[in-house]
């Protein structure tokens, strides 16, 4: 394949309990290698029915604020169709409509382009699934 399309999967333990787990260092090192030096587009996808990516400030309580209006939208109790797994397991499968399971960003001279208190990160509400593999894609 070219060095114009590099890509690699991470693998993430994100537990047993809903998180947020930050990747942004992730990305930066990939594309440390991947884009050495030139622009392009960055783009991260997980390929679970039940995590999604978001960009959102972490540190200063804003993942534990998605986290809780997710469970304000999406209530662990017995109302889902889709019910095999733990107790409102349903609920994680409608995650993804409302956090997608990819984003793409630009990437210039070589770095993910952010804001100053963004952050790539994997949204995870499945605590039946600790492991999740992650795909980064540079194009460029």
């Amino acid at each position: 394949m070219s060095d114009a399309f590099t890509t690699r999967v991470l693998n993430i333990v994100s537990g047993t309990e809903e998180t947020v787990v930050d990747l942004t260092r992730d990305c930066e090192t990939f594309l440390r290698e991947a884009a050495a030096g030139r622009d392009g587009l960055l783009n991260i996808f997980v390929p679970h029915a039940t995590a999604g990516i978001a960009v959102i400030e972490t540190g200063a309580g804003s993942d534990d604020d998605l986290l809780a209006a997710l469970h304000t939208l999406l209530p662990s109790d017995d109302r889902w169709q889709h019910r095999h797994g733990t107790p409102g397991h349903g609920r994680d499968h409608v995650l993804p409509a409302l956090v997608p399971p990819h984003a793409t960003l630009p990437v210039v001279g070589g770095r993910l382009e952010l804001g100053t208190w963004q952050s790539v990160c994997l949204v995870d509400t499945n605590i039946s699934n600790a492991n999740r593999h992650v795909r980064l894609s540079f194009l460029g």
